[in-house]
């Protein structure tokens, strides 16, 4: 007909804008400390203006990323049906729920190691990379006249790449303090501000108002460390859930509860920064429990399931190494000795189970190491009858315990490990500080101690582990 239908942006009215990708309206109330109020910003140099002090590279090039509340719109938006539907399912009225809402977010930040271009000549930047990104969990409203929250939505797989979305991507060595934490400042102010607002924003046609809570559980124990002040993970203070010693957590394994958190953390900083008592070094440290650094974005302490699999399997790979070179008779074996035992193992796990050795250990590996099959094949190179046994009883009270902390919602998916957890991780260290006690002689891995002292706790407090997770995040880095 000739008839113009595409009329330019300008021109659109609100609603049709609206079905534009990318473009809601939203507003905050109050509005946003510090942050524009325009509403259709897309990807943004995350630097945010701190180009002269970074001159390693062109500042540049260093970071993009998205507004922390124009995302999190996004994001809302793209899960809008499912709202609804939540809504309309509980039977709350439509149209009396407008306000109310509240979203729980997962973060996860992870750093990537080799990024480097294969070939060709871009700008210098780091060869490492650093991804910040977030998971709409779950969203529940509380209606006027009810007392009981309502769950109307809840993010069905919540490790998948596809719930994860990037907030931030940045050419950063995550072991670089000061870098990182000049790009990430720009969002832990944007975070923070938003705890302190209502989003408003039409949904299903209507305008309601959304509250966020912010929990970041999605950080490997490198980073967690890093942002909250706390020593390398070498450390005697091996835990960053509680203030246990190396020492006492290889003594009393099971019995510890979670006492670290964010704002202590800051406390035990001051205290460490002014010294008020006038303490030696060591007195200093061992009052602040190797809180040597300022915290500078608030973690949810929690236990990451993927790092814990990874960790407990490297564990059970030298134990197994051990038991293969009977080490409990032993003083102290050469590095030779070692090394044929292991080459043993190696070629034992390649031949029987189609375990090729690895550098490092991966989730693929460590899955496939820890099953009764491998420790099956692991016991045919063992001399001893007893120590077999003692290998094989390890390995079951280990995949008891597992699903707990792998579940997404451990207390539908594995009820009966949950209530025996306990009771297992006690038999579990029982074992440990016994038959194997030559390895656990005053030192134990850090995921070892929180596979045996927090998990119930965490579960308890939390509802789940495995949900609240890193994998989301690292599988999405392969794809970035």
């Amino acid at each position: 007909s000739g008839r113009q239908i595409f009329q330019p942006l300008h021109t659109l009215r609100a609603a049709e804008k609206e079905l534009l990708p990318g473009f809601h309206q939203f507003e905050w109330q109050p509005a946003l400390k510090n942050v524009s109020t325009s509403f259709n910003v897309g990807i943004i140099n995350g630097l945010s203006g701190w180009t002269s002090s970074l001159d390693d590279s062109p500042a540049d090039t260093i970071t993009r990323r998205f507004r922390y509340d124009v995302a999190l719109v996004a994001a809302l938006k793209d899960v809008e049906e499912d709202i609804m539907e939540g809504l309309r399912e509980s039977g709350m009225e439509d149209s009396a729920c407008t306000s109310g809402f509240s979203v729980m977010i997962k973060e996860c930040c992870d750093g990537m190691g080799d990024v480097s271009e294969k070939h060709g000549g871009g700008p210098v930047v780091p060869e490492k990379a650093v991804r910040f990104s977030f998971t709409i969990m779950s969203v529940s409203v509380q209606a006027e006249d009810e007392m009981e929250e309502v769950t109307v939505f809840r993010e069905p797989k919540p490790n998948s790449e596809l719930s994860c979305k990037p907030l931030c991507l940045m050419f950063v060595d995550e072991s670089d303090h000061e870098t990182l934490t000049a790009v990430l400042g720009p969002i832990v102010a944007e975070r923070n501000a938003m705890k302190e607002s209502r989003l408003i924003l039409s949904m299903g046609g209507m305008l309601r108002s959304f509250r966020f809570h912010f929990r970041g559980t999605g950080y490997d124990e490198k980073m967690v460390r890093d942002m909250e002040g706390l020593e390398a993970s070498g450390s005697t203070y091996v835990c960053t859930l509680c203030d246990s010693s190396r020492p006492e957590a290889a003594q009393n394994m099971v019995l510890h509860s979670i006492t670290r958190n964010h704002d202590e953390n800051l406390e035990r900083y001051e205290i460490w920064r002014t010294n008020p008592f006038s303490e030696s070094a060591d007195e200093l440290r061992d009052r602040v429990k190797g809180v040597s650094a300022k915290p500078f974005m608030e973690m949810h302490p929690t236990l990451d399931a993927l790092h814990c699999d990874i960790g407990n399997a490297t564990e059970f790979y030298k134990i197994f190494q051990d038991e293969i070179g009977e080490v409990f008779k032993k003083v102290n074996p050469s590095r030779e000795e070692r090394r044929s035992w292991r080459a043993a193992l190696d070629k034992q796990l390649r031949k029987n189970i189609k375990l090729k050795p690895v550098m490092r250990m991966n989730g693929n590996y460590a899955r496939k190491l820890m099953t009764l099959e491998a420790v099956e094949v692991v016991c045919e190179l063992v001399p001893s009858e007893e120590r077999r046994e003692a290998l094989r009883e390890l390995m079951r009270l280990y995949l008891q315990m597992k699903p707990v902390w792998r579940a997404t919602c451990p207390a539908k998916e594995c009820p009966d490990q949950l209530c025996r957890y306990s009771f297992n991780s006690q038999r579990f260290a029982d074992l440990l500080s016994s038959t194997f006690k030559y390895r656990y002689n005053g030192k134990i891995t850090n995921y070892l101690h929180k596979t045996l002292a927090h998990v119930p706790e965490i579960i308890e407090r939390d509802g789940s582990i495995g949900a609240w997770a890193s994998e989301g995040n690292e599988s999405a880095n392969k794809l970035f």
